[in-house]
């Protein structure tokens, strides 16, 4: 990233994160959790990385919908018929970026996705899914159509939607087995990265 991006002046006081791993991964589920709850923050829309059938790298934007920290899980919502659904049913391992300019934070996180359409998982949140967000699943045909103008396609209105849109939506659940924590100030970068081991995370610093 480049010089011009990174914060910090003699008298602005470091974050409390700075120089301990334990407050920078707090720091890190704490921007993903406010990624969750604030349409604004920058980690509610993060890149997802997967890659296609013929090993090549795919990204996109998803709605970062749920984390949990303990768990060391989050979740966004896609339309089962979609590219990305049957590259992750296909290739479990993805990847996951998103920077906030302003807080000078890059965050990534690599693990394995599991696809949820018609279990609990899926009914709740599809349950706790807005009713314009639920128009999207019925579009019709699927994502990625090729189309002979812009506007050739179908969408439900919100009343037919849980009929015509449940059938496609899919709740996928990533399980984060690497995390990646970089902080940009002019005094002195910080990253961290931890690896998920089985009693729990294992941290270290990193040369930025």
């Amino acid at each position: 990233m480049r010089q011009d991006d990174e914060r910090g002046g003699p008298s602005a006081p470091l974050p409390p994160f700075h120089d301990d791993l334990v407050a920078a991964q707090a720091e890190l589920w704490r921007l993903l959790a406010d990624g969750v709850a604030h349409g604004r923050s920058p980690f509610h829309t993060p890149s997802l990385a997967t890659v296609d059938g013929q090993g090549r790298p795919r990204a996109r934007t998803v709605v970062l919908r749920m984390v949990d920290a303990e768990a060391g899980l989050l979740r966004f919502h896609c339309d089962r018929r979609s590219d990305k659904a049957a590259e992750l049913a296909r290739h479990a391992s993805c990847a996951l970026h998103a920077y906030d300019r302003q807080a000078k934070v890059q965050i990534r996180i690599e693990g394995r996705a599991s696809l949820h359409t018609f279990d609990a998982t899926a009914e709740a949140a599809w349950a706790g899914s807005r009713a314009m967000s639920r128009v999207c699943y019925g579009i019709d045909p699927r994502p990625g159509t090729g189309l002979a103008a812009g506007g050739a396609y179908a969408v439900p209105d919100e009343a037919e939607a849980p009929t015509v849109g449940r059938p496609n939506f899919c709740a996928v659940a990533v399980e984060a087995e690497a995390l990646d924590f970089l902080y940009l100030d002019r005094r002195g970068h910080r990253r961290a990265a931890w690896r998920r081991e089985r009693d729990g995370w294992t941290g270290t610093w990193l040369v930025p």
